[in-house]
């Protein structure tokens, strides 16, 4: 046999043996695999058996016990609602028994009532049987005499009041108008508007007049004056109710005498210098005026204005000294009440500023007074100053009551003004004819210059209480319906006198 044909058969059949021993071997280890696995899981299902059954009992346990536990607290909260309940049925019932009772005493009461009502019945029908009206006219008639008594006790009270009061500010008042008075030396000064410029001779009459009138006509309508020229020797009168015009026409006039050329052209020459001298007196008076008021940083124009004071009166007075004094009266007061002076001065030397505007612009003095501070940015107290100080409106602060008291010191002192006699007449009767028209006024006499006025009244129809209201009323009405200077005193005179004769 061939050697190499044996020697493959022998590879061959170890071959063969050796991958059945790999096979067998690897068999072998799988079924050992296997069995150690199945020993693995018969474990592990042991455990889990053995856990599935510890944890069933203990979540038995705690259910029992929850279930324990919740039975207790329903227990406890159905006892709890028991007792409230118990508690609710206990009040229904008192309340039950409280609505009867209610209802018992408000039978009653409803009987008590209709047993009142019919004996309130008997006992009016009795009354008006006895009185002899009914319950209506007994009604009106308390209810008079009780308005009645309400109302003396009301004037009673206010007189009280009103005297307490007097009593108490007259003396301080006295004492600070007497210092402020004794401060100020006024003088008593009288305008006209008229104003007569003297001549070298009456020569110069005719040369004014000029040729057919020429030279008196181009200087009136230059000035807006009137020349008269009548037989007074050696005078020329200028007549205007302007004095800032007049006091023009003046200068110019005394000009043209002293130059001696009368002729249009010149009186217009002449005329126009005497304008803008006038301007510059004017500015020259308001500046001289503020710093004699000791007021400063006041605007140009109303600098302006004040310095046309000069040549404004008021029944009589000058206007820029009457100023100067309410300015002066105000700020000693102002100074004694520990109150801004400064501010007091100020509104008193500009309470009458709109008068010099009242021949150029439509309004009343006080408007206009108030139109210019604000325009020209003054204090909203000095402005309350010019309004209040006819009692147009409201005082806003106790400066513009200084200003007022000032105003009617320096307007009613003796010889500060004056007025046409027809004017004075007219304003005596109007104030006994205003004061007369009142119910249970027998007589009205106006006395010192109409600066007082007494009532006598009848003593039936007024009592002590209506006179003080009938003082009252007589005043407001003087103060809403007549112009005068400085006030007036309203005194009303009830007495009463009895009489009889021995025989």
């Amino acid at each position: 046999m061939d050697p190499i044909l044996v020697i493959a058969a022998v590879l061959g059949g170890a071959g063969v043996a050796g991958t059945a021993l790999y096979f067998y071997g690897r068999r072998t280890e799988r079924r050992t695999a296997e069995a150690a696995a199945r020993a693995v899981t018969d474990q592990a299902g042991r455990v889990l058996d053995e856990a599935k059954r510890r944890i069933t009992l203990e979540t038995r346990e705690e259910l029992v016990k929850a279930r324990e536990t919740l039975e207790q607290e329903l227990g406890r909260r159905r006892t709890d609602l028991d007792r409230q309940v118990a508690v609710i049925d206990r009040r229904e019932r008192q309340a039950a028994e409280q609505e009867a009772e209610f209802a018992r005493r408000e039978a009653g009461l409803r009987d008590r009532d209709r047993a009142v009502a019919a004996q309130e019945q008997e006992g009016r029908a009795r009354l008006e049987q006895l009185a002899g009206m009914t319950g209506q006219e007994a009604k009106q008639e308390l209810l008079h005499r009780f308005e009645d008594e309400a109302r003396s006790e009301a004037a009673a009270l206010a007189r009280d009041l009103k005297e307490q009061a007097k009593r108490d500010a007259d003396r301080e008042a006295k004492k600070i108008i007497a210092i402020a008075i004794q401060r100020v030396a006024a003088e008593h000064t009288a305008e006209s508007t008229v104003a007569a410029v003297a001549l070298p001779s009456d020569e110069m009459k005719g040369r004014i007049i000029g040729r057919e009138g020429r030279n008196i006509r181009a200087f009136e309508a230059a000035t807006g004056v009137d020349v008269i020229i009548d037989d007074t020797p050696d005078t020329v009168v200028i007549s205007c109710f302007d004095p800032v015009r007049r006091e023009v026409g003046r200068l110019a006039l005394e000009r043209l005498i002293a130059d001696g050329r009368i002729h249009p052209g010149r009186i217009e020459d002449i005329v126009h210098k005497a304008q803008d001298e006038v301007e510059k007196g004017l500015v020259e008076a308001g500046e001289q005026a503020t710093y004699e008021s000791g007021i400063h940083g006041l605007h140009a124009e109303l600098i302006k204005l004040v310095g046309r004071m000069k040549y404004r009166t008021s029944y009589g007075q000058n206007m820029m000294q009457h100023s100067k004094e309410v300015a002066w009266l105000a700020g000693i007061m102002a100074a004694e009440l520990k109150l801004d002076a400064q501010l007091a001065r100020r509104g008193g030397l500009l309470h009458d500023i709109g008068k010099v505007l009242t021949h150029e612009h439509e309004g009343t003095h006080v408007q206009l007074g108030i139109e210019v501070a604000t325009k020209y940015g003054e204090h909203p107290i000095v402005v309350n100053c010019i309004a209040a100080h006819h009692d147009d409106v409201a005082h806003e602060s106790p400066i513009s009551v200084i200003v007022q008291a000032a105003d009617a010191i320096s307007g009613s002192r003796p010889g500060a003004r004056r007025e046409a006699f027809e004017t004075y007449v007219k304003r005596l009767t109007q104030l006994e004819q205003l004061a007369g028209e009142f119910p249970g006024v027998e007589k009205v006499f106006a006395i010192q210059a109409g600066r007082e006025v007494r009532v006598v009244v009848t003593p039936t129809a007024i009592d002590d209480g209506g006179a003080n209201g009938l003082s009252e009323q007589i005043a407001r009405r003087i103060e809403r319906e007549l112009q005068y200077p400085g006030q007036i005193k309203v005194v009303v005179i009830r007495e009463t006198r009895a009489v009889d004769f021995a025989r």
